[in-house]
């Protein structure tokens, strides 16, 4: 049987490819001026060819490895917390029976999602300043001297982990309660006749249900081990912080907007697409061999 083809349905799509071409393929000309002496005046055919020199000239950048380290740091840390911090809350929220209580909780929690970095960084200088913010004057009740947070280079990283754990949690939670209802109730009434109490029907029945989830979510977030998050990063930091809170995109910025080093950052901007090309293609294959998750 030859299956009808829904034109009005395929139509639909055109709108979002034509976004995808020209704001995302179309852009992917300027590459070349990563192997140019790239000058605004002259253009593409004008600008002379350098080959590989840039990417040399990045190498031996004294800040080079510095943002790298940073990068992935910040990056795994985020990856590691918005991966424990979730399923915790999950767990404990499928032991909540008191339904409104469940919903408001995570209505609550899933709000920061939709707030912008922009907005959440004037909140978070607010609330984490050393001499009013609310964090400072709740830990001076137990004699804690202030600490800048966001101008302490030893405290910056850890700051951008738990901000970003907080705003991300609620979604992340909702996610893996859906996996929850997803396992069978059959087996917590077995369990139940077995004699199991809710931490072992928890740890032989809940956690397993909800492997296959947590193993694709896992593996996916590898391919954004280069990615520390642009937005929050350039909201909260400052010079002070740059030792431990610079990361690629920042730096990329940086070189390009403000020291007009056109040609050096788009060749740090295409050093990482492609090492985050390699590692999407890496978490794609783990997927589908260890959770059969495949898009075509």
């Amino acid at each position: 049987m030859t299956k009808k083809i829904q034109w009005p349905l395929h139509l639909m799509i055109l709108p979002a490819l034509l976004l995808i071409l020209v704001y995302s393929y179309g852009p992917m000309f300027g590459i070349v001026i990563a192997f140019q002496k790239f000058i605004p005046a002259r253009g593409l055919g004008g600008s002379a060819w350098v080959g590989w020199d840039n990417f040399q000239y990045v190498m031996a950048m004294p800040d080079s490895l510095r943002v790298l380290r940073n990068t992935v740091f910040i990056a795994v840390m985020k990856m590691a917390a918005n991966l424990v911090v979730p399923i915790t809350i999950a767990l404990l929220l499928n032991e909540v029976r008191k339904e409104a209580f469940k919903r408001s909780f995570q209505t609550l929690v899933y709000l920061p999602h939709f707030l912008s970095w922009i907005l959440l960084g004037g909140i978070l200088i607010d609330v984490l300043s050393p001499s009013v913010g609310i964090v400072n004057q709740f830990l001076g009740t137990f004699g804690v001297e202030p600490i800048y947070f966001l101008g302490d280079r030893s405290w910056f990283p850890f700051v951008l982990v738990g901000t970003d754990t907080w705003k991300e949690f609620g979604y992340n939670t909702i996610v893996y309660l859906a996996a929850i209802t997803g396992i069978n109730p059959a087996l917590y009434e077995a369990a139940i006749v077995d004699g199991a109490n809710r931490w072992k029907q928890t740890l032989h029945i809940t956690l397993p249900g909800m492997a296959p989830i947590i193993v694709l979510l896992s593996v996916l977030s590898l391919g954004n081990v280069l990615n520390a998050g642009f937005d929050q990063v350039f909201n909260l930091y400052s010079p002070q912080v740059y030792e431990t809170g610079d990361i690629i995109d920042t730096f990329v910025y940086r070189l390009g907007l403000v020291d007009a080093q056109y040609s050096v950052a788009t060749a740090v901007g295409l050093f990482k697409s492609v090492v985050s090309l390699a590692f999407i293609l890496i978490s794609y294959l783990l997927a589908y061999r260890l959770a059969n998750y495949r898009i075509f």
